[in-house]
């Protein structure tokens, strides 16, 4: 079925392409849409996949070109985004297969998922689904396995009211410094999996392309960013489910991580910590349970005393080895991570007092 899925993705973007050389038009997503039937005549192993996973694949076809046309608009405007046109997909090249109206076409019934042309598969529900199934995924990872995502329309319960507050000002030293003076250690899962990942990757390099054994050793290799990520966002969960259930009200940094991950010296342990991902998780938790999250600039956050607001001067300015923040005005000797979470804590405040009375003057 996916293979069936890639050969018509390559054939409508190849039509896609051609329509455009020739007639300088673009095909909509209907026009590929009503082709279907006729190409299923044509070709009848297309009739060996559901039709709404066939039209979902024009819509995924659909949807890299508008992301074409919008990264040419903002190259246009000096963005610096390069356009990227849709490429063409190899053997084993799409890994993914969508039902977008659950549950037609693929069904769970207790333990087994109902798969239009496969029949009843087992699986291992990781919870019990929640709400009304809408859309289904079915994805082969990189390492063999296979996984259902359903998508389901639900309506989240509130946590009960909590006066707490905490500024996180996350690192690379400790991977978050809360304002109540908690910090959450780093753990570096892909700096432990080093070693063991540029093992597999020389064995991988001695194979000879196109080989079983070399598609054997790749593989391994995936299997070692699989656990890396697997580690990492159990991670990202456990931690950001323990911040939601305690605290109300949640100031964090707003960081443009895709721009810090060109520093050539921090870059790798940067991406390590995948704060992003954390924030996402964070703000997700939060907003199901009815918590506040305020991302605020964390510019001179750490240059700045908490107690009595004086911001070093550009010589006393501290650098990424000094771990302690020392006042010359107060004579505060304090953590300089917790000292940016306790100003971090106070922009957050102040913010939301400023939007509070916004709204009363509207």
């Amino acid at each position: 079925m996916l293979e069936e899925c890639r050969w018509l993705y390559n054939y409508l973007l190849a039509q896609r392409k051609d329509a455009y050389e020739q007639t300088k038009e673009t095909l909509s997503l209907y026009d590929q849409h009503a082709l279907l039937p006729a190409l299923k005549k044509d070709r009848p192993s297309l009739s060996t996949v559901h039709s709404q996973v066939l039209q979902n694949v024009a819509v995924r076809i659909d949807l890299a070109f508008k992301a074409f046309f919008r990264r040419i608009r903002k190259s246009y405007e000096g963005k610096g985004e390069k356009p990227g046109y849709p490429r063409f997909r190899g053997y084993g090249r799409y890994d993914s297969l969508c039902y977008p109206q659950a549950p037609s076409g693929c069904n769970l019934v207790g333990n087994s998922l109902h798969l239009s042309k496969v029949g009843p598969v087992q699986v291992v529900l990781h919870r019990p689904l929640e709400g009304t199934p809408k859309t289904v995924c079915i994805r082969r990872s990189s390492t063999g396995k296979w996984y259902a995502t359903f998508s389901c329309e639900w309506k989240p319960a509130a946590l009960p009211v909590s006066s707490e507050q905490v500024g996180i000002d996350v690192g690379l030293k400790t991977f978050a410094t809360l304002s109540s003076g908690e910090e959450i250690e780093n753990p570096r899962f892909f700096r432990t999996e080093e070693k063991a990942l540029a093992k597999v990757q020389r064995l991988l390099s001695k194979q000879e392309k196109g080989t079983p054994s070399r598609a054997k050793r790749r593989k391994v290799v995936a299997r070692v960013h699989e656990r890396v990520g697997w580690r990492r966002n159990d991670f990202s969960h456990q931690h950001s489910r323990r911040i939601v259930n305690r605290f109300g009200f949640i100031a964090l940094e707003d960081l443009e991580v895709n721009r810090m991950l060109h520093n050539q010296c921090l870059g790798k342990s940067i991406s390590d910590a995948a704060w992003a991902g954390f924030r996402q998780l964070l703000e997700v938790k939060a907003e199901w349970a009815a918590r506040k999250v305020v991302a605020i600039n964390p510019a001179y956050t750490s240059q700045t005393c908490h107690a009595c607001g004086h911001r070093l001067s550009s010589g006393q300015r501290l650098g990424l080895s000094d771990r302690i923040f020392d006042c010359p005005c107060c004579g505060l000797h304090i953590d300089r991570d917790l000292n940016a979470s306790l100003n971090i804590l106070a922009l957050g405040i102040q913010r939301m007092s400023n939007q509070s009375l916004e709204a009363v003057a509207l």
